[in-house]
């Protein structure tokens, strides 16, 4: 049996749908779920307390404000007999932006493993879909800034991968979008999958951290605009590892935004 903790998610939601279509056996595990596609087994719990009874592999995501440490978690994992952990980072560790000790835990824990380090995900557009429907308006930070964002769906095609095969053990992937974007492409592309012109407004860093305090705390706030205002290289650079593990390139933030077109509408 595949564990997917976090299975409502960005990510989580299309590995389970991806995983049951591929026949595995897939329990979901969330704070809130209520629902999975049929013969999924749905279970509500914490990662702090949960029960890995059964489980030979698990996806790991850490939920927001997760502040107890990763090792008793995995200690219980592997004395439940789970064989193989993966785990969703984020590349702000690899570049210095966020602590590594997840992935630390990870790495020490006896476990087979697969670390995977995405850049921003292209549903984090998703803060703007009640501006767009009411004003056709797209208001953030540092608008000719471009990185690479990730649609959740890549990111989950190779979660899959690598728990359903031993060739992805003790790797760590990098996963971004196909070219940089900035804010203002993004905006001029959720215009185009909606059928009308939306219109850019700048943030100052202030207004855009008012904003992100009101659903992360101020570290991880000022990070993130770090990131988005002064990325690194490495931070602008497209990664090929989605291409290496899924043999075709990732998808582009288009892509997404026509798929998600209804939430802007």
């Amino acid at each position: 049996m595949i564990m997917v903790v976090g299975a409502t998610g960005n990510v989580g939601e299309p590995l389970v749908r991806m995983l049951s279509a591929a026949g595995e056996e897939v329990t979901a595990v969330s704070r809130g779920i209520t629902a999975a596609p049929p013969g999924v087994v749905v279970r509500q719990g914490e990662l702090a307390s949960l029960d890995f009874a059964g489980a030979a592999a698990v996806f790991v995501m850490t939920p927001p404000g997760f502040r107890d440490s990763l090792e008793p978690v995995l200690e219980r994992a592997r004395a439940a007999g789970v064989e193989r952990v993966v785990l969703l980072s984020s590349q702000g560790v690899g570049t210095g932006r966020h602590p590594a000790l997840f992935e630390e835990a990870v790495r020490s824990s006896g476990l087979k493993w697969t670390i995977l380090r995405p850049a921003g995900f292209a549903s984090n557009a998703l803060q703007w879909a009640e501006s767009v429907r009411a004003k056709r308006e797209v208001a953030a930070p540092f608008g000719d800034v471009a990185l690479p964002v990730v649609d959740p769906e890549d990111i989950a095609s190779v979660a899959a991968a690598a728990l359903l095969s031993p060739a992805h053990e003790d790797k760590t992937y990098v996963l971004t979008g196909p070219s940089p974007l900035s804010p203002r492409d993004q905006a001029a592309a959720i215009g185009e999958a909606v059928g009308e012109p939306v219109r850019f407004v700048p943030q100052t860093r202030e207004e855009a951290r008012s904003v992100l305090l009101g659903f992360m705390p101020p570290e991880v706030a000022d990070s993130t605009l770090a990131i988005l205002g002064e990325p690194t290289p490495e931070e602008q650079r497209v990664s090929p590892d989605v291409a290496r593990v899924l043999g075709r390139p990732p998808r582009p933030f288009a892509d997404w935004a026509s798929r998600f077109a209804g939430a802007f509408k």
